[in-house]
């Protein structure tokens, strides 16, 4: 039974969905529906969003490869067009730790330190994101994220958290390193260790941050530690000696005003560098939102549009980057403190913006003497939250085959690249796919006294056969992949029969779709059945599935008598025709 916290969605919702100008834009309905109540509210939790959307935009900017203010213009852009264009109410888009190892990946090599060249490099895979989820949603291409099984996605993540979080840890220490792979880094970051770099004033600043920002997530969530990390530590900054602060890497000053609009210039060779890691972020960025939109959507009692969803974050990224930001996605770190603040609807990420905007317009140097160890710890915080353990110790304890699919994406990403091992797990995803539908689970069937309908040999070896008969199922889909293999089982079947076969029953319920291909292989097969005497039969086929096999001109071919309603139905048929009821072993 659903709580009352987690209405269930309407079925009538279903047929209310918003059309023309209101689907396009969804706060219009937001606004007409709008109760004056609920501004209080929308107000209060933008301004609670505020506190948190500012340093962790500037911590993932930094964890991306590019200066801090960039996360606020890529926090504030995002809040404001998915305000307008976003269907989820409370939805919050953003600078992502999900996102930031596969943009520092990127942009960082293609840069090579410059940070003009960065800038547009990361403006430009922006704007492809956005294209490529504009036109995922328009082809309703939505369902594409049910590809990446939960184990492949936890694989994936956790290589994305360990090579962001080793990237982060020279930050914390007080010293930077170099290297374009997870391996070249943690060495030099080993090697920075064992040679003394470490800034020690800097390292207990970010010690503290992430012991204040993990241990209040752990035994006071409410409180908002990342706030009171942040606040702590350019307060105690700002009271050191300045010989001591030169010591130390601090944001400095930032620039003052709003982002400007800026068409990203790059290369042809950078641009197609730029659209194979935009395949690979737009995959990671709308499957993430796929399934915080829906769970946030049950909770309010509606129902979620996922193509619209994935056309709103096309839009949100396209925009955010022709105004000097980089690739975003929704946050499910700073969703639901909207959501626990009291947000109501959109007004809320709006509010957060508006701050955002006024902070950088009237006092930019607010946050001048905020450490990078601060940062860093920030975006370490939220790489530990992305670590899934206790999932893969299930998987290696109930599923071997996908604990062992989640550790190849893991090492892929953290041995051959973040980029890589995205593809690697696209690719694996698919491979497991293939493999389950061809070579699914078939089985000869028997009678056990005392069960209703007939059962699996291999599993009942009590079971009793009907001399003569071979009841096959086959438990998939027929296709191209997998029909030579459900001929090449049926004729095995029929070859370990313990008695000279004359039927051959395929008891066809869990056979959901025949195509071209295996529609001629079925027929080469009672082919050759019936040159050997035998008869191929049919029981429980669907009625979809059996108009597939008229269009083919297969169900006449087959014989309509020898497509039976249920497996009792045939068995009876064929004791009656060949006057036997015995069963044997």
């Amino acid at each position: 039974m659903a709580s009352p916290q987690t209405p269930l969605v309407n079925p009538s919702v279903r047929r209310k969905r918003p059309r023309g100008i209101n689907r396009l834009f969804p706060i219009l309905i937001a606004l007409r529906d709008y109760k004056r109540a609920w501004l209080l509210n929308d107000i209060a939790a933008g301004l609670v969003l505020t506190a948190i959307l500012v340093p962790v935009g500037m911590g993932y900017a930094a964890a991306s490869g590019l200066p801090a203010i960039y996360g606020l213009y890529a926090t504030i852009i995002p809040l404001i067009v998915y305000g307008v264009f976003g269907p989820s109410r409370i939805l919050v888009l953003g600078p992502d730790s999900a996102l930031a190892g596969l943009i520092a990946a990127t942009i960082v090599p293609l840069a090579a330190g410059n940070t003009d060249k960065a800038v547009a490099l990361a403006g430009m895979l922006a704007v492809l994101t956005g294209g490529l989820c504009i036109a995922a949603g328009l082809a309703r291409f939505g369902f594409i994220t049910d590809l990446l099984s939960k184990p492949i996605r936890m694989g994936y993540l956790n290589g994305i958290a360990l090579t962001v979080l080793i990237g982060q840890l020279p930050k914390v220490l007080g010293f930077s390193v170099s290297g374009n792979s997870f391996l070249t880094e943690s060495g030099n970051l080993a090697q920075g260790i064992l040679n003394g770099q470490i800034n020690w004033i800097a390292f207990a600043i970010g010690l503290s941050c992430l012991i204040i920002i993990l241990g209040l997530r752990h035994w006071a969530p409410r409180i908002p530690g990342v706030l009171i990390a942040v606040a702590g530590a350019t307060i105690i900054v700002s009271f050191f000696d300045p010989s001591v602060r030169g010591e130390i890497s601090l944001i400095g000053p930032l620039p003052q005003g709003l982002p400007q609009f800026q068409i990203p210039a790059v290369s042809m060779v950078e641009f197609r560098d730029l659209f194979m890691a935009a395949i690979a972020i737009a995959l990671v960025s709308f499957a993430d939102m796929s399934t915080l939109s829906r769970t946030f959507a049950l909770r309010a009692g509606r129902e979620v549009d996922s193509n619209q969803e994935i056309i709103a974050l096309g839009t949100a990224n396209i925009v955010t980057g022709f105004f000097q930001g980089f690739p975003v996605s929704s946050s499910a770190s700073r969703t639901p403190v909207a959501e626990s603040a009291g947000a109501k609807t959109q007004i809320t990420g709006l509010v957060g913006a508006a701050c955002i905007a006024l902070l950088l317009i009237f006092a930019p140097k607010l946050l001048q003497n905020l450490p990078h160890a601060a940062l860093g710890a920030i975006v370490i915080c939220a790489c530990i939250s992305l670590v899934e353990i206790r999932g893969v110790l299930r998987l290696f304890k109930l599923r071997r085959d996908e604990f062992v699919l989640s550790v190849a994406c893991f090492l892929g990403v953290v041995l051959l690249g973040v980029i890589q091992g995205i593809f690697i797990a696209i690719g694996l995803a698919l491979a497991a796919f293939i493999w389950r539908a061809w070579r699914p689970y078939d089985a000869v069937l028997g009678h056990v006294e005392g069960l209703k309908s007939y059962h699996d040999v291999s599993r009942y070896p009590e079971a009793k056969r009907i001399p003569g008969l071979v009841l096959f199922r086959w438990d998939a889909p027929l296709f191209f992949a997998n029909a030579e293999t459900f001929r090449d089982q049926v004729l095995r079947a029929v070859a370990h029969a313990p008695t000279p076969t004359k039927w051959v029953v395929i008891a066809a319920e869990p056979i959901t779709d025949v195509d071209i291909t295996a529609a001629d292989i079925l027929a080469d097969l009672d082919e050759s059945l019936h040159q050997a005497g035998m008869d191929l039969c049919f029981a429980e086929m669907k009625d979809p599935v059996k108009d597939r096999l008229k269009r083919y001109g297969l169900f006449k071919r087959l014989g309509t008598e020898n497509f039976f309603p249920t497996i009792e139905q045939a068995v009876e048929r064929y004791t009656t025709q060949h006057k036997t009821g015995s069963r044997s072993e």
